[in-house]
């Protein structure tokens, strides 16, 4: 059963709200003063708060109200309060809604109004606190990946990531090929050096190559090496990247970029250890975990013709599929913050605006629009003005943004009930108030 606690220095008020929450199945406590009310807190559970501004007679200001408000967020960030008030400014209501209160209504109450607010509020605070316990238990996973893997300081919140480091970290100890799937920017070469880092070659090299940024009649010769004369330009020997990976690791990125004379002796590598450097008949041996890496659909390649398929099912005997940003977004946050550096922080609007972009360029492109931004904002606080980004939804959102009218409608329908309002526009509080000061509205009409 959930429970409410009411705060307020009038017995009548008190005997009603709990009587009127009881034809609800809603248990109430009482408290006639901030001190019991935060005695309260301490003792037990409690999922929400309906808290009067006013706790003596001859005031009328609400400072005791915004004291009280302040103190539960301050120690019970989460919990829902709303607020009742029969003699504060309206403004002041507002602005405390604006941080953070869950709610208010004036006196006297209209207890339809008062019920369904409550038991919205309790609807989400259910919901909220299944997503804390959710975000917990995630976080227990992330530790405890952490404490039996290295993870290469890996920044990381979404559950897709975490599916991927810990295959990852499952099969580094086995000698197998392993591909890397996903789309530019995604950090394909963080999640390889996390195999690498936790497997039987941690102590070697890690060597990576990104094949499409070569001439492709250079890839060869970076890989395999070159003795001098071997092509024009090559005035003296060059050691290659598998020479270079001995007892190590050697990370092909891009490998749909490789020619198909260098996917020849790619795979006469992976089978038997064995090369020759170009213009060299002498073979050479080595032992090298390689993993690869690639954007490219090699499927399709390999009916184009431009990929072998037996290279193709020895690089694949596990495949390790890194998302897109925009499908985990719950990373967008963290690694937001893990740019920064500690050196700016973030408003509401500009965390909103990371979180709604959908970040075409991935990880590689959060990373620049921060250092970007990091340079643009005022006061060491980052602001969706600072970062420039384009909402993803910003076609459909601009179709259905409400006018004045419409804000004005659906706050009278509401009963200038702020949650239920917002709700019914589509929007959350904090937007729509951002669009109440917009268009002007000095409080709920």
């Amino acid at each position: 059963m959930p429970t409410v606690l009411i705060v307020d220095d009038n017995a009548a008020v008190r005997e009603a709200l709990s009587l009127l929450l009881s034809l609800r199945d809603i248990r109430t406590i009482v408290a006639a003063s901030p001190d019991e009310a935060m005695a309260v807190l301490a003792a037990q559970r409690v999922d929400l708060v309906i808290a009067d501004m006013n706790f003596q007679a001859d005031t009328t200001s609400g400072e005791e109200g915004v004291a009280l408000f302040r103190a539960i967020r301050e120690r019970y960030p989460d919990m829902p309060v709303m607020l009742l008030t029969a003699w504060t400014h309206l403004e002041t209501a507002v602005e405390l809604v604006k941080a953070g209160a869950a709610d208010y209504l004036a006196k006297p109450w209209d207890d339809d109004k008062l019920l369904t607010s409550v038991e919205n509020l309790l609807e989400l605070a259910e919901a909220s606190r299944t997503v804390s316990d959710l975000r917990r238990e995630r976080r227990r996973r992330r530790d405890e990946l952490a404490r039996r893997y290295d993870l290469r300081g890996l920044v990381y919140g979404a559950e897709a990531t975490e599916r991927v480091v810990e295959l990852a970290c499952q099969v580094a100890r086995a000698d197998v090929p392993v591909l890397i799937t996903g789309p530019n920017g995604a950090g394909k070469e963080r999640i390889a050096q996390i195999v690498h880092a936790n497997s039987a070659v941690r102590q070697g090299p890690f060597i990576a190559v990104n094949c499409g940024a070569l001439p492709a009649d250079l890839i060869e010769a970076e890989l395999f090496g070159a003795e001098a004369g071997a092509y024009t330009g090559a005035n003296r020997a060059r050691e290659g990247r598998f020479d270079a990976a001995d007892g190590g690791t050697l990370f092909l990125d891009e490998i749909g970029n490789l020619p198909l004379s260098g996917q020849i002796k790619l795979l006469r590598v992976l089978e038997t250890g064995q090369f020759e450097r170009l213009g060299s008949s002498r073979t050479r041996q080595v032992k090298v975990r390689v993993l690869s890496a690639t954007n490219a659909d090699l499927s399709q390649m390999i009916e184009d013709g431009s990929f072998r398929q037996d290279l193709y099912y020895r690089l694949n005997l596990i495949e390790l599929r890194l998302p897109p940003l925009a499908e985990r977004s719950d990373d967008i946050l963290p690694l937001a913050e893990h740019f920064a550096e500690g050196m700016a922080s973030f408003a509401d609007d500009a965390r909103e605006a990371l979180v709604d972009y959908h970040w075409p360029g991935n990880v590689r492109e959060l990373r620049n629009a921060i250092e970007r931004a990091r340079l643009l904002c005022s006061d060491g606080v980052i602001r969706a003005a600072d970062l420039g980004l384009s909402p993803r939804r910003a076609a459909s959102r601009n179709a259905e943004e409400p006018d004045r009218d419409a804000i004005a409608s659906a706050l009278k329908v509401n009963g200038g009930n702020i949650s239920r309002a917002a709700q019914s526009l589509g929007l959350s509080r904090q937007a729509l108030y951002r669009r109440m000061e917009r268009h002007g509205f000095s409080s709920p009409a």
